[in-house]
C-alpha cells in the first residue's frame, strides 16, 4: 500500500534452553512433510515461550532503493535493533530462509542490550548456540532456533541481534520496511560493544523474524497479540528508530496498564489479502499459516488487509497491476483468514480500512472508495470477526480522508499521531 515516491521517500528516511530447531516449511520450495516439521514445531509451542517481536519474511527483491537483499552477504557482520514487546528471564531468536535458494550457514549470533546506533552495552553481550553449536545450517526453505540463553529482558526494551556470516549467502531472505535501522561491517565483529566497524546501514531487517523470551509469565498463558495487514500494520509513514507504528503503541498502553503483553507485527508494506504481488510478499491467505499461527503464546490477531487488493488493479501499483479484486472476493479472503485463527482457538479482531481520498487509490470514478466502503460496513456489521477496531473512524476527519494531523503526507499512511490514535481506538479488553 504504497506508490513508488512515496515509498522511495520513506525507505530513504527508515530502515528450558532448547534444543536446535531447523524446520522446513511450506514455501517456494514445496511443502515439508508433517514428521520433519511436527517434532520442532511442537518445541516451538511449548508453553513457556512467548514471542516478544517479530516480522514476516519475504523474498529478495529491491523495488524502491538498494538494500543488500539481492546480493546477500559474504564475509559480513549484521547488525539489527528490536525492541521487545515483554519481558522474562531467557531470549532466544529465530532466523529464517524461507525464500533462500541454498542452504544458509550462519557463523556465529550475539544478542546484547543496545546502547544506540550499531552499539551495545559493554557486558551484556551473549554468544548464542544452536543445539549447542554456535553456527547452524538453515536448509533453503527454513527456519532455525536459537537454544534460550540467561538473559533478562523488560518489556519495551530494545535488544541488538549480531550475525556473522563468514560465507556467500546469495540473495536474502529480509523484511523490507523495518522503520529501523540495520548495520553492516565487514568481517567478523558479533562481540564488538562500539559501533565504529559499521560503516553501512540500511533499513530493513535480514534473516531475523523473531525474538523470544520465557520466564516472565505463567506457563500456559496465550495472551500474545499478532497484529496481520500491509504497509499501514507495518508501519509506513512513521519516524524510523522511534517505534511509533501502530502495534508499537498498542505495546506501550499494555504496558502502561501494568500488563504487558506480546504484540507481533507480522505487516507488509503492499501485501494483499487475495494477490500474490512480485515484491510484497505472498497473499495473506497463503503467508497467514507460517506468520501468524506458527507463532508462540498468541490468543489473538488483529486484521487489518485489503487496501492494496482494492488499489492494485490500478497503475499506481508498484510492480504492475495485480488482477481485480471485488468487495465480495476480498470479503471472502477475510473469512478464511477468520476460518484459519479460529480452527487454531485464536480470536481475531477485524480493522476497518483507513481512508483512501487524495491519494493515489483515490480513483475519479469512485469505485475503489465504493469497495472500501462495503468491505468496512460488511466488517463493522456482519458479527463474523469476533470484535472490531474502527480504524476509519478513528483516523477520518469530516471531508472522509485522513485528518490532516494523522498524514505522513500521502494521504493514505498515517504520521506517527495518526498511529497512536489508531492504536487508542482499540479496545484493551477486547484483545
Amino acid at each position: 500500500m504504497t506508490s513508488t515516491t512515496s515509498l522511495r521517500r520513506t525507505g530513504a528516511a527508515l530502515v528450558t534452553a532448547a534444543a536446535l530447531a531447523v524446520l522446513p516449511v511450506a514455501g517456494p520450495h514445496g511443502p515439508a512433510s508433517a514428521a520433519a516439521v511436527a517434532p520442532a514445531a511442537a518445541e516451538r509451542h511449548a508453553a513457556q515461550w512467548q514471542g516478544g517481536w517479530a516480522a514476516s519474511p519475504q523474498a529478495p527483491t529491491a523495488p524502491f532503493a538498494p538494500n543488500w537483499s539481492p546480493r546477500g552477504f559474504d564475509n559480513h557482520t549484521v547488525r539489527q535493533v528490536v525492541r521487545v514487546t515483554t519481558g522474562g528471564t531467557k531470549a532466544r531468536i529465530e532466523l529464517s530462509n524461507r525464500y533462500g535458494s541454498t542452504p544458509l550457514r550462519v557463523t556465529g549470533a550475539t544478542v546484547a542490550r543496545t546502547a544506540g546506533g550499531a552499539a551495545v552495552k559493554p557486558g551484556t553481550v551473549r554468544q548464542l548456540s544452536f543445539g549447542k553449536g554456535r553456527s547452524v545450517t538453515i536448509p533453503a526453505g527454513g527456519r532455525a532456533t536459537s537454544d534460550g540463553v540467561p538473559f533478562k529482558v523488560r518489556a519495551l526494551e530494545s535488544l541488538t541481534v549480531t550475525l556473522y556470516l563468514a560465507g556467500p549467502t546469495g540473495p536474502a531472505t529480509f523484511h523490507h520496511f523495518s522503520a529501523a535501522t540495520s548495520y553492516r561491517a565487514d568481517g567478523d565483529h558479533r562481540s564488538d560493544h562500539g559501533g565504529a566497524a559499521f560503516d553501512e546501514s540500511n533499513d530493513s531487517w535480514y534473516y531475523l523474524t523473531g525474538v523470544e523470551v520465557t520466564g516472565g509469565k505463567p506457563a500456559g498463558r496465550r495472551d500474545g497479540v499478532v497484529t496481520f495487514g500491509d504497509s499501514i500494520t507495518d508501519g509506513v509513514g512513521s519516524s524510523p528508530n522511534t517505534n511509533n507504528r501502530y502495534p508499537d503503541e498498542l505495546a506501550e498502553r499494555f504496558a502502561a496498564a501494568g500488563k504487558p503483553r506480546g504484540v507481533l507485527n507480522h505487516g507488509i508494506g503492499g501485501n494483499q489479502v487475495t494477490n500474490d504481488t512480485t515484491w510484497a510478499g505472498e497473499k495473506g491467505i497463503a503467508r497467514f499459516k507460517e506468520d501468524v499461527l506458527s507463532e508462540p503464546g498468541v490468543g489473538t490477531v488483529v486484521v487489518l488487509e485489503g487496501i492494496n487488493d482494492i488499489g492494485g488493479s490500478g497503475p499506481t501499483f508498484p510492480g504492475g497491476p495485480t488482477p481485480e479484486v471485488s468487495a465480495e472476493r476480498l470479503i471472502d479472503g477475510h473469512r478464511s483468514l477468520i476460518r484459519q485463527a479460529h480452527a487454531k482457538g485464536i480470536k481475531v479482531v477485524g480493522a476497518t480500512l483507513t481512508p483512501i481520498k487524495g491519494s493515489f487509490y483515490d480513483d475519479e470514478a469512485g469505485v475503489n472508495e465504493a469497495k472500501r466502503r462495503a468491505v468496512n460496513d460488511w466488517i463493522r456489521t456482519s458479527g463474523e470477526y469476533d470484535a472490531v477496531a474502527d480504524f476509519d473512524r478513528a483516523v477520518s476527519g469530516p471531508d472522509g480522508g485522513l485528518r490532516p494531523a494523522y498524514d505522513s503526507g500521502d494521504k493514505l499512511h498515517p504520521s506517527d499521531a495518526g498511529y497512536r490514535a489508531m492504536a487508542d481506538a482499540l479496545d484493551l479488553d477486547s484483545l
